[in-house]
């Protein structure tokens, strides 16, 4: 389904039931993020906030659930669409065996060449009208989390094209506001855009770079799609609406945007110019991504829609909004994968609480020996999968779309010293627990039944039968340590977390050797040491501070005892002292107690329902000393 612009989308979630209109005053400086988290958390409705102290409504959270990022695609089910993609590969690659067969294609041939992007003359409805004072503070550009370096665009859909070959690329990439008429480009050195500015900059050319917001919500999906360098978005995006995107040139600079968007920032990157300091900013991982430089994009034009919408979007510690467009890519891009790479796989899983690259689920179907490192290894060298830090690999009939179901196959078919490989390899430039930036150590967990060539002669767990110490007798033994859930131990799963106040050089691995101590500890497979202000009995929680604080090779040893060997993992915090950790490390995200106390102060005028604590409550506590840089 092609929407005719963010309007028509807007009209389609309201009639849906989907969408409150929020017409109370509230500033997009930290107040509509507080708000949005509150709704993000508890899967509620997208929001449109009509009185932020600007000419532009502000449309939010409009794909933060499943439902409404299948509505935004044009379809019933997310699945819908790798079902479409993996019918028209069969479709295009079956063998053809006759004439006749041949010319059978011709339709969809016809049909496909329909997807493809059209330039129209005349401009389009985003260019309706031309701002004369070029101004993009104009906007309600949102200040997001406190110790954001200012405001930023959260939802651009961004194009650049290549130097030599002219094909354009569309990304979407955060745009920090320093000026009416200047913004940081943060891309990241992984990104065709960046390679894009390279080309430019080794050529001493200017880049000329269009930013759109709004229009079809497709783009902005499409803008974060995985596609491979060269393929054009519009067309994926052509693709899911069934119908081509209209394109219109721009006004100051020799490219296209599409005719429906609300908003269009036309500029330029100067490569020989020297970068801005941009951030720190609140990011998906649910921390601080700090301070670093980016280019300059310089703003040459601005127009938009006369009854214009600014789209945007928060995110931070999850569920977010970010976690259903993740969703989306983790459901469409099953099909190309299956089909080009891996055959064998039968499903795939990108959970919450790895924030997308921290963790990912792989089901196949086994047919050999060392099978899941095959897997493992292809993945790893697939587009973005190579930022994946921790792969599990299962098979069989589990459900990996149910955590306890997988996390229970991970207990039943592994022995850690023989099941867990380590490796090192990319990862994303916002892993912060990685010793080097964008460089780190990977996990794979070989979680399959294993067929008689991967047993080895290694000694076998007891089962988990012995009396599960309370944390009084633990902190007899070990009196710096906080807490203590083994409660996965009465649903078959071997994995005990424990939050310790690290306070000494090795004082992870000293107090494991303790631990070995209590009869208990040895018949578990997997310890993970969390943090001391962490609630670990808040599983989810447990899972995301210890995905994004761990790097897996550097941060696991093992301990062998009479029942075999347990595999421990620290996941907390590293610093120079403790650690030889040479990086800074960012602070969690936590809204500020006035900006709390405002917004419950006026919920009730919000129209939002029953009153909703704020998320940041819980992790408040959990901040560190300092602002977006953690205190040593």
């Amino acid at each position: 389904m092609a929407y005719k612009s963010l309007a028509h989308f807007i009209q389609v979630l309201e009639q849906s039931g989907e969408l409150v209109r929020i017409k109370e005053y509230v500033n997009p400086h930290l107040e509509i993020t507080e708000i949005t988290d509150r709704i993000s958390k508890q899967y509620g409705p997208a929001l449109l906030f009509e009185n932020t102290g600007y000419y532009f409504p502000l449309l939010i959270n409009s794909m933060g659930t499943e439902k409404r990022m299948a509505m935004a695609l044009g379809v019933e089910n997310l699945d819908d669409v790798a079902k479409e993609i993996e019918q028209l590969f069969k479709n295009m690659t079956a063998p053809k065996s006759s004439f006749i067969d041949k010319l059978k294609m011709l339709p969809q041939l016809s049909t496909i060449a329909s997807w493809m992007p059209k330039v129209i003359s005349g401009r389009g409805e985003c260019q309706q009208v031309v701002m004369n004072d070029i101004d993009i503070t104009k906007f309600p550009v949102l200040k997001c989390w406190p110790e954001d370096g200012g405001p930023f665009l959260t939802l651009p859909v961004i194009q650049t094209k290549d130097l030599h070959t002219g094909i354009r690329n569309v990304g979407l990439y955060r745009m920090q506001v320093f000026g009416k008429d200047l913004t940081a480009m943060h891309w990241h050195r992984h990104k065709v855009s960046a390679r894009h500015f390279n080309e430019y900059k080794k050529a001493n050319k200017k880049m000329p770079v269009v930013v759109t917001l709004g229009g079809d919500p497709a783009y902005s999906y499409c803008a974060t799609a995985p596609l491979p360098d060269g393929v054009d978005e519009f067309l994926l995006a052509g693709f899911i609406r069934k119908k081509s995107v209209s394109l219109v040139q721009c006004l100051t600079q020799d490219m296209q945007v599409p005719a429906d968007a609300d908003i269009v920032i036309e500029g330029y990157i100067d490569p020989s110019e020297e970068m801005i300091l941009e951030g720190p900013f609140g990011d998906h991982t649910g921390y601080y991504s700090l301070a670093d430089y980016y280019p300059k994009f310089h703003i040459t034009c601005i127009t938009h829609k006369k009854d214009a919408i600014y789209p945007a979007t928060i995110v931070g510690i999850p569920p977010q909004e970010d976690a259903w467009i993740g969703k989306a890519t983790e459901r469409i891009f099953l099909a190309p994968i299956k089909m080009t790479m891996v055959p064998e796989i039968v499903d795939m899983v990108l959970p919450v609480e790895g924030v997308f690259h921290n963790l990912v689920i792989v089901k196949i179907k086994k047919d050999y020996p060392g099978q899941a490192l095959k897997v493992m290894n292809a993945l790893w060298g697939a587009g973005q999968m190579m930022f994946t830090k921790m792969m599990i690999v299962v098979d069989g009939d589990v459900n990996i779309h149910n955590n306890e179901e997988v996390a229970k196959y991970i207990s039943e078919n592994t022995n850690p010293s023989t099941d867990f490989t380590f490796s090192s390899g990319p990862t994303d430039v916002l892993d912060h627990s990685c010793s080097t930036m964008a460089f780190g150590g990977k996990l794979g967990i070989d979680a399959t039944k294993k067929f008689a060539e991967e047993l080895f002669n290694t000694k076998t767990f007891n089962s988990a039968t012995i009396n599960i110490p309370g944390i009084d007798e633990v902190k007899t033994i070990l009196p710096e340590i906080n807490g203590l859930n083994a409660s996965l131990i009465d649903k078959n799963i071997s994995v005990v977390f424990v939050s310790i106040e690290k306070n000494r050089k090795n004082h992870v691995r000293e107090a494991a050797t303790s631990l070995m101590k209590i009869p208990f500890f040895t018949s578990v497979k997997t310890i993970i040491f969390l943090e001391h202000t962490l609630n670990i009995h808040d599983i989810a929680d447990s899972v995301w501070r210890f995905s994004n604080n761990v790097d897996p090779k550097r941060d696991h040893f093992f301990i062998e005892h009479i029942n075999g060997t347990t595999i421990f993992f620290d996941g907390t915090r590293k610093t120079k002292a403790f650690d030889g950790f040479q990086r800074d490390w960012p602070n969690i995200l936590a809204s500020k107690t006035a900006t709390i106390e405002r917004i419950d102060a006026i919920w009730d005028k919000l129209g939002l329902g029953k009153f909703i604590p704020s998320p940041s409550l819980k992790y408040a506590q959990q901040l560190y000393k300092g602002g977006a840089v953690a205190e040593e």
